[in-house]
């Protein structure tokens, strides 16, 4: 039986169940040497449980609770409600009443206590549940601390608190109250203490909020506080408040909020000699907890007392470093148009490719930019590669400003800067033969490796990879290759640039670029036009696909008129694109060939909004309006001054956009055709070890590195903690949101668009498609959930290649991560699709169902 009551010395570190998230971490608290905790015991949960066992209301609401989800808000609130007055009324086991009074008879009946609520899912590293329950102060006799136990245990059922819970996957049945009773302390000031800015994420700058009297008074709005910020011993900032207001016990018991005295008004709350004690205080907390801290403190007779200590679970994790030095990292995702979490076996084979320096955080890669940040070479190198991004850029300027990372005295050679810098000048041949042998040479290759992994199993599979990985390089960083698409992105440059000068045209490479050929991806998009023409005849069959739920529904197809016809349109889909998907630089992300149900909605959505033969007229109205601007714009620039050599010049940059852009999207491609081999032979051996009661189920093996997988299949072994454990880290990854520049101070950069010149409420992004659109804003976060109507406007976090299908359905793009060259960017403008990239919080500042203007020449969006 476990205990109903707890002092504070009593409690251990496994029994989160027992005393809740702010009992535990007062109990650890109370341990440490030189930390003064206000006495206290805490009623466990079992008292909780006891109480709610025989109570058939309680638990007949609690089923009809767990039906809803958090969009049943008037359900929720009267339910909660029945539940709290419930908890209120219900009787105080007597085992319990016992209990109490003996622990207030040891600590002093005659005093107040703090009666506190402490939620089993609260003060968790991952989710902090923050004011979700309550707390009574000043409460004085037993009776009355009684009381306010069950008010605690009714106040785990706040509408709030049960929100929160859904929102985070928190089953109300699994969470348990324990109330924590702790002696008052009367402070003359208190407040809050973060070991890391809260603003910046920074590690090295401590956070002191202060204000007179309890702390309740800033938690609960009264009162402002003056805040100090403190970096290694030496206070840096100090902002004083006006506090009109304070909250003081009173001697009856409860509290009283008064007037502070005009002349303390302005004073500040501590002195120089408190805040640096305070700050070394935070600090040793931090130390005991391993992690930044969120810590309540009051000081009442020159004592700092710690009323609470939980984790700050906003903080998003540093890149891992070796060493002390500084460091600057930039995020691939918002690179690769990709900001979610992968698993850990993607990251390794993200890893095995790249010749970048990549360090992991938060489930996600950061590429170490301090080499280049070190010489004035290297600055000016990383400040044009990220110039199509003004975010990143914006913070690497303020990067160099603060002189973050020393530079290197010049004698010293510069670092070899990261790939993408690659030298701008190559010259070679205008011939679109080259694009068609770099493809044709990729596919060879693809072919034999699907050859020879047939016959590779075990540990010789895994040997295998690593050297077809050598291939995989080879190809992607193929000089040649690379010199195609970069010429194409330069004249793409050129053209914008001189085009503007010369005759005032804005983004003019937008137009020229739509239809190219070559481009694998927007074929793909297209590709799905032509499924929809092949089921379009069959009445029978769209209403069978209309009705499939199932990934075999292909299977049921042959039975129906037309059914052939629409498998094989889909196969032979599938075998051309089948690899791709969602998020597709994380292997472990589910394929479309192995979910080929994705792309229904999609198909029955074009077969809809499509007339027969839309796919091959959309490609050739694209190509159509490119060459009639292209004609437009060399007739335009014949009448200059000079003209015809500005013409002439002008029709070579437009004829190496139109050549090579396209293939910029293949390299792509090539590795993600390779990645479906490499993961169909890896899901084999998975299926092995699940044979074998190695693993439970095949996906387990996402959560291992490449080196694990390995390991694993070598000796047949595998710790399950480990795959536990990266299950719930994964979890909380999920919930993160990932910076574009982070140091390794934790401090998070942001840049800042120029807002000159836009409408008052513009929600302002990169343009990089040109026009305007109005239309209704859907919102998607999910392309599988994706409903979308023919003029809808997409809004969402980022797109892939794998979005592409979409895009035939929309009119216009908004996203919260891209630039320029970036392949949501390069399908808008083949498409013709007015597109704003990298606006920042664009899924939280739109809303679904909104009616947007979407100004991809400027940047910017406006709600209507």
């Amino acid at each position: 039986m476990n205990a109903l009551v707890l002092d504070f010395q009593e409690m251990e570190k496994g029994q989160l169940g027992l005393v809740g998230g702010k009992g535990l971490n007062l109990g650890e608290l109370s341990k440490i040497q030189g930390i003064h905790v206000p006495d206290g015991f805490c009623v466990t949960t079992s008292g909780f449980q006891q109480a709610i066992e025989q109570n058939e209301t309680y638990h007949d609401l609690l089923d009809q609770l767990t039906t809803l989800n958090f969009e049943d808000r008037d359900q929720i609130r009267e339910i909660s409600g029945k539940i709290r007055q419930t908890l209120t009324e219900v009787q105080i086991p007597s085992d319990v009443a016992k209990a109490v009074a003996r622990y207030l008879a040891q600590h002093g009946e005659e005093h107040g206590y703090a009666v506190r609520s402490s939620a089993t899912a609260e003060d968790l590293p991952y989710a902090s549940f923050a004011g979700q329950q309550d707390t009574y102060l000043n409460i004085i006799g037993k009776d009355a601390i009684l009381q306010h136990i069950g008010k605690c245990w009714a106040s785990l059922f706040t509408e709030r608190a049960v929100i929160y819970r859904m929102q985070n996957g928190f089953d109300h049945r699994q969470v348990y109250l324990s109330v924590i009773v702790q002696k008052m302390v009367f402070p003359q000031a208190s407040g809050i203490l973060f070991t890391a800015d809260p603003v910046t994420s920074n590690r090295k700058l401590l956070s002191i909020e202060a204000g007179f009297g309890l702390g309740e008074a800033l938690v609960s709005g009264v009162a402002s506080a003056d805040c100090y910020q403190v970096r290694e011993e030496e206070i840096v900032e100090k902002r004083i408040a006006t506090k009109k207001m304070a909250i003081y016990g009173r001697t009856e018991g409860g509290t009283e909020t008064m007037q502070i005295d005009l002349d303390r008004q302005r004073s500040q709350t501590l002195t120089e000699q408190q805040i640096l004690q305070l700050a070394r205080i935070g600090r040793q907390i931090e130390a005991y907890f391993g992690c930044p801290q969120d810590i309540e403190w009051c000081l009442a007779d020159d004592t700092f007392y710690i009323v609470q200590s939980r984790p700050i679970t906003t903080l998003y994790p540093i890149p891992e470093a070796n060493d002390q030095a500084n460091h600057v990292y930039l995020s691939v995702g918002h690179q690769q148009m990709m900001t979610d979490p992968i698993k850990p076996l993607g990251l390794s084979f993200y890893l095995m490719i790249t010749p970048a320096p990549m360090r992991k955080a938060g489930g996600r890669l950061f590429v170490d930019v301090a080499s280049s940040l070190s010489t004035p070479v290297g600055r000016e190198n990383l400040l044009n590669a990220v110039g199509s991004d003004p975010l990143t850029k914006g913070a690497l300027i303020t990067v160099i400003e603060r002189d973050f990372i020393k530079r290197l005295p010049h004698d010293q050679p510069a670092p070899i800067p990261h790939r993408s810098l690659i030298d701008r000048g190559t010259q070679f041949e205008n011939d679109p033969a080259i694009v068609s042998d770099l493809i044709k040479r990729s596919q060879i290759s693809i072919e034999e490796l699907k050859q020879n992994i047939q016959t590779k199993s075990g540990t010789d599979l895994f040997d295998f990879i690593l050297e077809d990985i050598q291939q995989l390089k080879k190809i992607l960083f193929d000089p040649q290759s690379t010199a195609v698409f970069m010429a194409a992105i330069n004249a793409t440059s050129w053209i914008n640039e001189n085009l503007n000068d010369w005759l005032g045209e804005k983004n003019a490479a937008d137009t020229l670029s739509q239809s190219v050929p070559h481009n694998i991806t927007s074929e793909m998009g297209l590709a799905l036009l032509d499924v929809a023409d092949a089921i379009r005849p069959y009445p029978e069959v769209i209403d069978y696909l209309q009705h499939a739920k199932e990934d075999n529904f292909l299977d049921g197809l042959v039975k129906l008129n037309g059914g052939r016809e629409a498998r094989d349109a889909i196969h032979d889909y599938l075998d051309k694109y089948g690899m791709r998907c969602a998020g597709e630089i994380d292997i472990t992300r589910t394929r479309w060939s192995e979910k080929p149900i994705t792309l229904i909605p999609l198909i029955l959505g074009h077969i809809k909004s499509f007339e027969p033969n839309a796919g091959h007229r959309k490609f050739e109205q694209g190509r159509q309006e490119a060459l009639d601007k292209e004609q437009e714009l060399l007739g335009r620039l014949r009448q200059l001054p000079d003209g015809e050599q500005k013409a002439k010049e002008t029709k070579r940059k437009i004829d190496l956009i139109r050549n090579f852009i396209g293939y910029r999207e293949y390299p792509k491609y090539g590795k993600i055709s390779r990645y479906f081999v490499y993961k169909q032979a890896l899901l084999k051996e998975a299926e092995q070890l699940v044979h074998a009661g190695v693993i439970r189920d095949t996906e387990e093996i996402y959560y291992l590195t490449f080196e694990e997988f390995h390991e694993v299949v070598r000796t047949n072994k595998l710790d399950n903690q480990i795959v536990n454990q990266r299950k719930e880290d994964y979890k909380l990854f999920e919930k993160l949101t990932p910076p574009r520049v982070i140091t390794s101070e934790g401090e998070i950069i942001a840049g800042e668009y120029n807002r000159e010149n836009f409408p008052a409420n513009a929600i302002v992004g990169l343009p990089v498609s040109s026009g305007t659109i109005e239309g209704r804003a859907r919102v998607i976060l999910d392309m599988e959930s994706a409903d979308l109507e023919d003029g809808d406007i997409l809004v969402t976090a980022f797109t892939d290649p794998g979005w592409t299908p979409l895009f035939l359905s929309i009119k216009g793009l908004v996203t919260e991560v891209g630039g320029l060259m970036t392949h949501g960017a390069v399908i808008a403008r083949e498409y013709g699709l007015p597109a704003v990239v990298g606006v920042e919080n664009a899924t939280r500042l739109i809303q679904d169902g909104q009616r947007i203007r979407v100004n991809g020449t400027e940047g910017y969006n406006e709600i209507l």
